[in-house]
C-alpha cells in the first residue's frame, strides 16, 4: 500500500508516518525542506523515540520523499498511485498544498476509478474541510461532481505532543507515548483506510471539542501562566502549585460543559483530565511555553480553545468560568515580542485600549458577562 503525506516535519514523521509504517504502508513524504527530503531519500528510514523512562525506539522504514518545490510532477504521480493521502503542514499551509493536490487528483481521475481518502491532521477544527474547500477552488463544476464521487475529505481530531527539538540525528523524532487520531467515518466514500491507531466514529464533534477544550485549553493556560511566572518549560510550570491548580480548575470548567453538552461519563472524563495534566508534566518532554503559547490571536478567537468554551459555559450555566477567564486574561498579557501575534495584541492594547483589543481578538461585546469578567481579571494579573 502506498501513502502520500504532506509535511515531513516532526508531527509528520513522529506521529502520522509512524502509524502508516506500522499499518504496512510505504510512505512518500512531500515537503519543501530540501535537507529533510535529501536525508529521507538517503537513509530510507528514521527513528521515533518515546519520551519516557524506557525511551523505546521504533525504526520507521519504507519511506521516501519528494521536494514539491522542485519536483511537482513527481508529487502528482505519487498522488495518482496512492492508497491514502494525509497532511500535517499547519493550518496556514493547507491552501498552498491544495493547488498541487488538486492537480494530482485531477490526473488520478483520468487514470483510476479507485476512491481515495485525504485527511488533514492539523491542530484545528475542520482541517480536512478547509483542505477540500481550497482544492475545490481549483476545479470547474464538472470536476467537482466527479471529485464528489471518488474523493473523501473526512475531518479528524489528532493529539500527540511532539515538542521542538534539536537532535544530532536530524531525522530522529522524540514523541510522547500517548496519541489519539479520531476520524469521522461518515464522510468516507468506500472502505475506511486500514490504519492502525485510528478511531473511526460517526460523530466527530464531541471528540473534537473534548480534545480542544481539554488538551489545547489546558496546554495554553499552562503556557501563558508559565510564561508570566518566568518558567522555561511546561513541566516546570506545572510544578508550580498555583499554575497546576488553576489549570486543573479550568479543565474542570470545560469538563462540566462537555459532560452536560455531550453526555460524557463524569468519572471517565475526570480521569481523562488527570491523564492530560500528567502528559503536560512529563519531565522527558522539554517544551517551551513560548512554543505552546505561540499564535495567541488564533487561540483567542471566538470558536477556539479559550473563549469558545468560556462563552458556552456562560450560555449554559449563566455563570462565569473563573479559571477559563484567568487563561484568557493571561493570553492577552502574553507579551513575548518575538511572537508576531503577541506583538500585534500588545500594540492594540497600548495604542487603542484593552476593551477594544478584547472586542477585536475575541469577538466579545462590551457589557456582556464574559467581556467584563475578562477586563476585571486582566487587571488582577498585574
Amino acid at each position: 500500500m502506498q501513502a502520500v503525506h504532506f509535511g515531513a516535519g516532526n508531527i509528520g514523521r513522529g506521529f502520522i508516518g509512524s502509524l502508516l509504517y506500522q499499518s504496512g504502508f510505504e510512505t512518500c513524504f512531500v515537503d519543501v525542506n530540501s535537507e529533510l527530503v535529501d536525508l529521507i531519500n538517503d537513509k530510507k528510514e528514521y527513528r521515533v523515540q518515546l519520551a519516557n523512562e524506557s525511551q523505546e525506539e521504533l525504526v520507521v522504514k519504507n519511506v521516501r520523499a519528494i521536494n514539491s518545490a522542485t519536483d511537482p510532477q513527481l508529487v502528482i504521480e505519487a498522488i495518482v498511485q496512492a492508497d491514502f493521502v494525509s497532511a500535517a503542514v499547519g493550518p496556514n499551509v493547507l491552501p498552498h498544498i491544495a493547488v498541487l493536490l488538486a492537480k494530482g487528483l485531477k490526473e488520478r481521475l483520468e487514470q483510476s476509478d479507485k476512491p481515495l481518502t485525504i485527511i488533514a491532521c492539523e491542530n484545528m477544527i475542520g482541517g480536512s474541510a478547509l483542505l477540500m474547500e481550497k482544492v475545490y477552488e481549483q476545479l470547474i463544476d464538472e470536476e467537482k461532481a466527479r471529485f464528489d464521487e471518488r474523493f473523501s475529505f473526512p475531518n479528524a481530531a489528532v493529539d500527540r505532543i511532539v515538542p521542538n527539538q534539536v537532535n544530532e540525528d536530524k531525522l530522529l523524532v522524540k514523541v510522547e507515548p500517548f496519541y489519539e487520531w479520531v476520524v469521522d467515518e461518515s464522510q468516507i466514500k468506500g472502505e475506511n483506510p486500514p490504519i492502525k491507531g485510528i478511531l473511526f466514529v460517526e460523530d466527530l464533534q464531541p471528540y473534537i471539542e473534548r480534545k480542544l477544550y481539554t488538551v489545547n485549553t489546558g496546554h495554553s493556560i499552562v503556557a501563558y501562566l508559565g510564561y508570566r511566572a518566568g518558567n522555561n518549560t511546561i513541566h516546570e510550570s506545572l510544578a508550580n502549585e498555583d499554575i497546576e491548580s488553576m489549570t486543573k480548575k479550568a479543565l474542570q470548567e470545560t469538563g462540566k460543559l462537555l459532560v452536560a453538552k455531550y453526555g460524557f461519563n463524569e468519572k471517565v472524563h475526570d480521569d481523562y483530565i488527570q491523564k492530560i495534566i500528567g502528559r503536560f508534566a512529563n519531565p522527558f518532554i522539554i517544551d517551551d511555553p513560548t512554543r505552546v503559547g505561540r499564535s495567541p490571536i488564533r487561540k483567542l478567537q471566538a470558536n477556539d480553545r479559550l473563549v469558545g468554551p468560556a462563552q458556552q459555559y456562560v450560555d449554559m450555566f449563566k455563570e462565569i468560568p473563573k479559571y477559563l477567564v484567568v487563561g484568557i486574561a493571561a493570553a492577552l498579557r502574553y507579551d513575548y515580542m518575538e511572537d508576531p501575534d503577541a506583538k500585534v495584541i500588545q500594540e492594540a492594547i497600548q495604542q487603542q485600549s484593552l476593551q477594544q483589543a478584547i472586542e477585536t481578538f475575541t469577538g466579545l461585546k462590551p457589557g456582556t458577562m464574559l467581556f467584563e469578567a475578562i477586563v476585571e481579571q486582566y487587571g488582577l494579573l498585574m
